[in-house]
């Protein structure tokens, strides 16, 4: 039996996140081994893994769409993968990562269970993307699970409001355990020196007990030796024979999207309002001064100026860590003054990163001024490189090709416009938050900035439309959905609603081959029918519950008519396509 610990992320840090932890985890206790999972996304990391974790694992797994800083594992064997093998097929994931580990090295035993501990002081923060519903419940759920097993604890919860109950430094001095239970990043330097357990939202909220419990029995464990006198020699071997496979374009893209997404949905969102306030010529000079003129100037010239820099700083950022932040966003801000938008974002930052990335690798200092390198040797000469290829070789020509995309965009009608409906429509459909739906996606938010709104519309709709029509045609046809499946309807219409595609793949993964066509089928009509009716979206999510703002959607009607037409044809679709389920009844007909 080994001792596995894996990290899960994807840029939402909600649905694929939680998603493959649970395959790794399912599939670990099939093949008789021990696994720690640790979930990182926008909403912070959860059930964190600590140095007893790392010191006593044989493997460690990454499975993730967006950067995860490995450094905390240097001296382990590492495998690394996306989260769709984690969640369709965990167990292959997780063998594959074992035959990954170097023969020679001496498996690790899992870490024994500690006597029953006693009284202990325990601090924690919880943290989701939004920071409400999940953030307190999940802080709930850890008060109630240390007080059922008489440990005192004091729970700090951080997001969108602010932190709350917020930890100081004598709570911390005297903490004998940290839990950290979040799904997005949680800046863990001032618990240096601690014992810290780190979890999902999820895991608090669900098994309070179980995951106190858990904290305290790693946090106990003993601390395993590394291994044998070759060990580093072979570790560094297993990361050579990794890095052919691990992800690359697609995760660093991720990891700047995600970053991106609060300033195109905090811009987007203040932009409406400001429509809404002082009307579609809010932003004149004529109105200067106004609230509604203010609020344009937040939105427009503040939150939509960083976006792109922002996408770009953290593409490089996921590429060579913190050195490539300063180039990345340097060339972002370049790409936007010069005119190549997204696009030219996109290019800055993929620069900036290798660029960084090469300099860190062969830039030879004396142990001295080694130190110099990441605050000034490195952003210096990047951002020097990276801003003269923007200017004198990139620039231009991205500009002129993101300039003919925007025309053309902006110009479609027909069947043109028809066909890129349905693209981006069965694109958000056929993985349900995995990289095809992340790529439409990503191409429908990084348009937002070159101000064309139309694709964000039709992504928008077609991704609310498997959960939507899943829900719908569990209530009509309940002969063809388990007990299990007609019971989670109800939620699955919610995080239709609130557009989380995800909500679909439980059904999808019982039945796919039957399934997913149905879904697909009901969200490209809806993609399909929101850029033939010219609808329009200016954030990048968020619902139903944007829609009511004026002006944050255009022709709003009709808008509405492809979202219900998209999940009604889905829920025929699956009537058609599912068989209904056997019942005793029909098994075992009755006597006459």
């Amino acid at each position: 039996m080994a001792y596995i610990i894996a990290v899960t992320a994807c840029p939402t840090g909600i649905a694929h996140t939680i998603m493959a932890a649970e395959g790794l985890e399912q599939a670990a206790r099939m093949l008789g081994h021990t696994i720690q999972v640790e979930t990182q996304g926008s909403v912070g990391v959860r059930n964190a893994l600590s140095e007893t974790d790392i010191m006593t694992a044989e493997v460690v797994i990454i499975a993730a769409d967006t950067r995860v800083d490995t450094a905390r594992f240097a001296d382990k064997p590492l495998y690394e993968t996306t989260t769709e093998p984690a969640i369709r097929d965990g167990a292959g994931v997780i063998k594959a990562a074992l035959a990954s580990v170097p023969a020679a090295l001496t498996p690790i035993a899992a870490p024994t269970t500690p006597p029953a501990a006693a009284h202990l002081k325990i601090v924690a923060i919880t943290s989701c993307p939004t920071g409400i519903a999940h953030t307190f419940m999940a802080a709930e759920g850890l008060e109630q699970g240390a007080k059922s097993q008489g440990h005192a604890i004091k729970v700090e919860t951080q997001g969108s409001v602010g932190a709350k109950n917020t930890l100081t430094a004598e709570d911390i001095a005297a903490a004998d355990l940290v839990i950290i239970a979040a799904d997005t990043q949680v800046d863990k330097t001032r618990f240096a020196g601690k014992r810290l357990h780190e979890a999902s939202t999820k895991a608090a909220i669900h098994d309070g007990v179980a995951l106190v419990r858990t904290a305290i029995e790693q946090a106990r464990a003993p601390v395993a030796e590394a291994g044998g006198a070759n060990y580093d020699d072979q570790v560094k071997q297993a990361k050579a024979q990794q890095a052919a496979s691990r992800p690359g374009f697609y995760k660093h893209l991720m990891t700047g999207v995600s970053y991106m997404i609060p300033f195109v949905v905090a811009g987007g969102l203040l932009i409406a309002i400001s429509f809404a306030i002082g009307g579609i010529n809010v932003f004149e000079d004529a109105n200067a001064g106004t609230l509604g003129w203010t609020l344009f100037q937040i939105g427009a010239k503040a939150g939509f100026t960083l976006m792109v820099p922002i996408l770009a700083g953290f593409i490089a950022y996921s590429i060579a860590d913190r050195p490539g932040i300063a180039p990345g966003m340097i060339g972002g801000m370049i790409a936007s003054t010069i005119g190549s938008g997204f696009l030219g974002g996109i290019a800055a930052g993929f620069l900036a990163g290798y660029v960084v990335k090469w300099m860190s690798d062969y830039i030879r200092l004396p142990r001295t001024l080694d130190g110099l390198k990441p605050v000034l040797i490195l952003p210096l000469l990047g951002t020097l490189v990276v801003g003269l290829l923007m200017y004198y070789v990139v620039g231009e020509p991205v500009a002129t090709a993101l300039a003919t995309i925007t025309t053309w965009l902006k110009g479609m009608q027909g069947s043109s416009a028809i066909f890129l409906g349905l693209l981006l429509g069965a694109m958000m459909a056929f993985d349900m938050g995995g990289p095809v739906n992340k790529s439409a996606y990503a191409f429908a938010t990084g348009l937002i900035v070159s101000e064309v709104y139309a694709p964000m519309a039709a992504v928008m709709a077609a991704g609310m439309v498997p959960p939507l029509g899943l829900a719908l045609a569990t209530v009509l046809f309940k002969n063809r959905f388990s007990l299990d499946e007609r019971e989670a309807g109800g939620a699955t219409a919610v995080l239709g609603i609130s557009f989380i595609t995800e909500g679909a793949i439980p059904y999808a993964a019982k039945d796919p081959l039957r399934v997913i066509p149905a879904l697909m089928l009901g969200a490209a009509t809806t993609g399909a029918l929101s850029m033939v009716f010219g609808c329009e979206l200016r954030v990048p999510h968020g619902g139903v519950f944007v829609l009511p703002i004026p002006n944050a959607v255009t022709n709003l009607g009709p808008y509405l008519i492809a979202i219900v037409v998209g999940t009604l044809i889905t829920a025929a679709a699956l009537f058609f396509l599912k068989r209904p389920l056997e019942t005793p009844a029909t098994l075992k007909p009755a006597s006459a």
